[in-house]
Parts: structure tokens; sequence; C-alpha cells
């Protein structure tokens, strides 16, 4: 794993004064800004002057800093355009072109281009990316699709494995493993047969990221980093390579950790490995299923995780098969098999009827439900019986007024009620389809476009997240403001009324 050198080693304790101190109202802010001088310099300088007694913080980081642009905002448009119109506009306003190396910036530079979500995410996010691709394949924009997948091949090349987002302060963690939907999209909307072979390299090397340190697990130690030694078998977890406050909410770490009787460094972990599973925050992730102060994502097994390694396992076997690499595709096709086993028996709860995150060190369910449920319907690994059960559940329990809810925890987390999101209703539609339940996949895709629409007609923007309870109000909760753009809102509108047939 390639190391940089992020904001908080290169400026030290000018960096934990402006984010303990809560310098800006976002602590995002910072760790983004660019220094106009090398940064020993500006922490020299910072040294000489801090203990003076007209020493002033935000001048100073004024003064030496150039700070982030606004926010991308998609500001109510006064022509009213149709959404669809609106849609594509955005798409240009979200896309940036190759960058250019800026020294001591936290940015990785990328070669091509690529789509940012918008609002304070000013870099292109790694589990965000597939779902606005799919929207970038309705609009015919095939090159752009296969110029954000050239980038995702250059991360894994250059940094090891595709970070959270193309920061350094993000490398140590991932996002979901969606690099083989993305190589399988574009080998469909382009048909270019080769598409997969191309990136096979860069698919091995996501894959053993995932699986480092499976070689030394033992009963004494049944998990390492992201890869844990099951009664049946090897599965994932989420982790992260650090154990400090995440840079980026510094000041918001810190203060979590003061409120607990928990070893810091334990708590640091689970924070940043719940950052790294995209549902930073939820109820999945907590003891209690109540309370961020209960956080253990280290300890639980996620059922959304392992089925998309399932599918990294099953994509890798075959392009191997494609290519001739026999020997290969039948190691991977075994190790396929072997998890969607685990994930048809140890992934079940039969008493609820849903599929369930599992809990370390025992491999138990851990109770705590949720709309990721409809991810092995999504990928075709529940049986009919349990996408039948599954099915029942999903119209009963997570139906509401505006979509799908994620979950019927109601915790202040943004992952949690009364929240909807984007991907999580195109993976619960196409998986309901999947199995046959095709009304109850269009009754909850027709009431998010209609809760999309209104909040659209009303507001005159798209959102990251929206009230699915009572439709037609934004998203809640969380460590920042509901953000405006918003890529995968957008290109998943877009494919939910074309599956409707509007």
């Amino acid at each position: 794993m390639k190391i940089f050198d992020t904001p908080e080693s290169l400026y030290a304790e000018l960096f934990e004064a402006v984010q303990a101190t809560h310098l800006f109202r976002d602590s995002k802010t910072f760790v983004d800004a660019v220094p106009k001088s090398s940064p020993d310099i500006v922490l020299s300088e910072f040294r000489a002057g801090k203990d003076k007694p007209d020493f002033d913080l935000r001048a100073f980081v004024d003064a030496h800093f150039e700070l982030p642009g606004e926010d991308i905002e998609a500001a109510p448009d006064p022509a009213g355009l149709p959404v669809e119109d609106r849609i594509e506009h955005l798409w240009e306003l979200l896309t940036r072109s190759a960058d250019k190396a800026v020294e001591h910036s936290s940015l990785i530079p990328l070669p091509n281009r690529y789509v940012v979500p918008g609002g304070r995410f000013r870099e292109v996010y790694y589990w965000d990316s597939y779902f606005t691709m799919l929207g970038l394949a309705d609009a015919g924009r095939i090159d752009l699709i296969r110029d954000m997948l050239e980038n995702f091949a250059f991360l894994i090349d250059e940094v090891g494995f595709i970070p959270n987002g193309n920061r350094n302060y993000y490398c140590t963690r991932s996002q979901p493993p969606y690099f083989a939907l993305m190589v399988e999209l574009l080998a469909e909307v382009s048909g270019d047969v080769n598409v997969r072979a191309r990136y096979l390299p860069q698919m091995r090397a996501e894959y053993a990221f995932w699986m480092a340190g499976a070689e030394d697990l033992s009963s004494d130690k049944p998990a390492i980093r992201r890869v844990v030694r099951s009664p049946g078998g090897l599965l994932n977890r989420h982790w992260d390579d650090a154990a400090t406050p995440r840079q980026e909410s510094y000041a918001e770490d810190i203060a979590l950790a003061a409120g607990v009787d928990r070893d810091a460094e334990e708590l640091y972990r689970d924070v940043r490995a719940g950052a790294e599973s995209g549902w930073d925050y939820s109820s999945r992730w907590f003891g209690d299923a109540r309370s961020m102060e209960t956080i253990r994502a280290t300890q639980v097994v996620p059922v959304d995780l392992n089925c998309l390694l399932y599918n990294l396992e099953a994509t890798i076997a075959k392009t191997c098969r494609e290519i001739g690499e026999t020997e290969e595709a039948t190691v991977f096709e075994s190790c396929a098999s072997n998890r969607r086993v685990l994930l048809q028996t140890l992934f079940f709860d039969d008493d609820s009827g849903m599929f369930v995150d599992l809990s370390l060190p025992g491999f138990g369910v851990t109770g705590i439900q949720s709309i990721a449920t409809a991810y092995p319907l999504f990928f075709g690994i529940a049986t009919e019986d349990q996408a039948r059960r599954v099915a029942e559940c999903i119209q009963r329990d997570f139906l509401k007024a505006g979509g799908w809810v994620t979950s019927n925890y109601e915790t202040g987390q943004q992952w949690d009620s009364p929240n909807g999101w984007a991907p999580m209703q195109w993976i619960t539609c196409c998986g309901l389809e999947r199995y046959g339940f095709r009304d109850e996949a269009h009754l909850g895709a027709q009431r998010w476009v209609d809760n999309n629409t209104a909040v659209y007609r009303e507001h005159g923007c798209l959102l990251e997240k929206y009230n699915v309870v009572s439709s037609g109000l934004a998203g809640t909760g969380g460590e920042y403001d509901v953000q405006e753009g918003f890529g995968w809102t957008n290109a998943i509108l877009v494919r939910l009324k074309q599956k409707l047939g509007g």
C-alpha cells in the first residue's frame, strides 16, 4: 500500500489546532485546502506565531492556504426544466476534467475525466460511481464511463486498491467493491468483448486487497484485516488500516472518543470501518442498534459486502474461463460457490425471513434488520423460497410512502429511518424483479420516483438522500447537511422512470 503525506502528517499541531477547534463548520474543508507555500514553511511560521497574543488562527489559515471552492450545488433552476433535462445539465456540472497534479494537495490526480457526487464531495467516490455510471449509460456517455473505469484501474495500480475517494487521507480504506460491476457495465454498453480481460489484472488485485491475510488465519486468529474464517470458509468484513480519528471528521471523532469508556484506537478503527462500508452511519454497526458510542463495525460480517465479493469471484472466474485460464477459473468458481452457500445458510435468518449481517466471533446473526437484505436477490444468490420470504418482509416492513426505507431504527444516523437512498432503491427493485416480484418492485420504484419528483418540483434540486417515511421531504441525520447534486440520485431516478415506462 502506497504511503502518502496527508494533511495530518504535513501540518502536525497546526492540523490539530484547526480541526479540534472546529475552525471550519465542516472538518473536510481544511483537509481539502492547498498550501500557498511548502508545508514546512507554513508549519514553521505557525510555530513561530501561535503563542503571540495577537495570533488569529483563522487569519493565519486564510493567508497560508487556498481553501476549496464553494460546494457544488444544484441551485433551483429558474427555467423550471423537466427533471430529465435538469439531470442532463447536472452531468455537465458534476463532470471534472483530468486532474493536474498540485503540489501538497490531498487530491490524488486522476488521468481521465470523472463525475463527482456533488455538494461537499469534490472528488470521485468509489461505490457512488457505479450508480452514476448507470445514468451515464442512459445518457449515451460511454466514453465517460470508460474514462472513470480507467481512473479506478489507475488507482488500483497506483495505490494498491480503490480508496474511499481520490484523496490521500482516504487511502487506508476502500468502499463496497463495485469494480467488477463497473467492468460488466462497460462490457454491456460498449459491446466490447475484451473489456473483462482488459481489467482482469485489476480485478485480481482488488480481490487480493480484500483477502490479504487469509493465509495467516487460524483458530487462534480467525480475523485479519478484512478477511475472516467462518466455520464454512472465508468471508469478509470492513476494516481500516489506521486506528486514529478520521482526518476529514477529526473533531467529531475526538468528541465521540471523549464521551465513551472504550479503547480509543479500537473505537477509531470501528468508526473508520463503518466509513468503508458506505453506510456511514447505521444501526447495522451499533452494538445496541441505537447509538454511535457502541459502534463495532469491525465485528460485523456484512451480507452486502459478501455478496459483492461473491460477484467479484464469479466475474474473475468467468473472465479466466473466457481467456482459457482454466486452472484459475476453477479456483475462483470454487470460491464463489462456497461463498454462495455461506450466504444462503449463515446469513439467512429463518426466524425473520431475511438476510442479515453476522456478528463476530460466533457468526450468529446480529438481529439488526436493514434493506441490505435485498443484495442476495440482486445477485441471484437467494433460493426461490428465501426470495419469497424476503420479498414479503420488504413489502411489509420496508416499503414506505416515498420508497424503501434503509432500516426501521430511528437513531439520528443518515443510513437509518426515515431515510431512503438511491442505490438501495435500485438494488431492491432489481432484486425483486429478478425473482418475479415485478408488482412489488414497481410499487416501491414508483413511490421513490414520486418522492424525488415532488422535492424537485418544490425546491428545484435533487438530493443525496430522502425522507421516505413522509414523502416529499429531504433526508435527515448524519455528520453534515443534506447535499445537493447528486450523482447517484440523478442516475437512479432516470433508470427507475424507464423501468416504469415514463
